[in-house]
């Protein structure tokens, strides 16, 4: 993730005042009295165009969906899906940016019973039963130490859609068999469109907390092996996804009781 910036804030001066001593912040935000906290964001109007690239797959009516914002920073994406009636929880590590975000819900008028703001890392999500029609993981993968972990738990809480995003390598190769083989014949892991990720022992774009990036295919790959199924691409790097149906695809059956240990989940009666 870039650093985060805020130099410049626009708007009535009260508001400016706050938006700089509740700076720095990564997510533009623009607010109702035509203030923006983020104006000179090095990605642009940020999240706003990575929005305009989602939105026409979205319902535009949302409205008794439950959605799931993970790593929400100061809410932009919460605040968008709660206009169209969803009712969102928007979960973060990060203090500074959730203050950011509660301050941000009394600027645009929701309350908590619209959107709520909840201090958690995802890998507590799996120790919970909460289940959401709507689920956004986005920005958030390759910053995760144990990213399929991260992405087995976020996979189960999506009823209907869950919209991933990631950083990829270049390319946009898959390989055409990635079945089965002998324990030698190993040449095809090489391939460009071979399911694969780098990992960043040190920092990438200057970031510590970048952990992995994946390849196209690899990121395919991972997604099928969680259960979901892809059913569109809005834009680069973001794939749309829902639940596949049952019984899962070959690529998709493995022992859940691994991930149960994982989470220190209790385990169900033995056979």
């Amino acid at each position: 993730m870039p650093e985060p910036l805020m130099r410049h804030a626009s708007g009535r001066a009260g508001v400016r005042r706050e938006i700089v001593e509740l700076g720095p912040w990564f997510h533009n935000l623009h607010l109702p009295d035509g203030s923006q906290t983020a104006a000179d964001h090095p990605l642009g109007d940020f999240p706003a165009n990575k929005w305009a690239q989602l939105a026409p797959w979205i319902p535009a009516d949302l409205t008794g969906w439950t959605a799931l914002d993970v790593g929400c920073n100061a809410g932009f994406y919460s605040f968008e899906l709660a206009r169209r009636g969803a009712r969102v929880v928007g979960i973060d590590a990060d203090p500074h940016f959730l203050a950011q975000a509660r301050w941000a819900r009394e600027q645009f008028g929701f309350d908590d019973a619209q959107i709520e703001f909840r201090h958690a890392q995802l890998y507590e999500l799996g120790r919970t039963t909460e289940r959401f029609d709507l689920v956004l993981f986005m920005g958030v993968f390759y910053h995760l130490r144990y990213p399929l972990l991260g992405l087995d738990i976020v996979a189960e809480k999506a009823r209907r859609l869950l919209v991933f995003q990631t950083l990829t390598m270049p390319g946009m190769e898959v390989y055409p068999d990635t079945g089965d083989r002998e324990i030698d014949d190993r040449d095809a892991f090489l391939e460009p469109g071979w399911p694969k990720m780098a990992f960043i022992e040190g920092r990438f774009a200057g970031d510590p907390t970048n952990w992995w990036v994946p390849n196209h295919a690899g990121v395919e790959a991972m997604l099928r092996s969680t259960g979901l199924r892809i059913v569109g691409y809005p834009g680069h790097e973001i794939y749309l996804c829902e639940p596949a149906p049952r019984p899962l695809p070959e690529e998709a059956r493995w022992d859940r009781a691994e991930l149960d240990a994982a989470l220190g989940r209790a385990r169900g009666p033995q056979a």
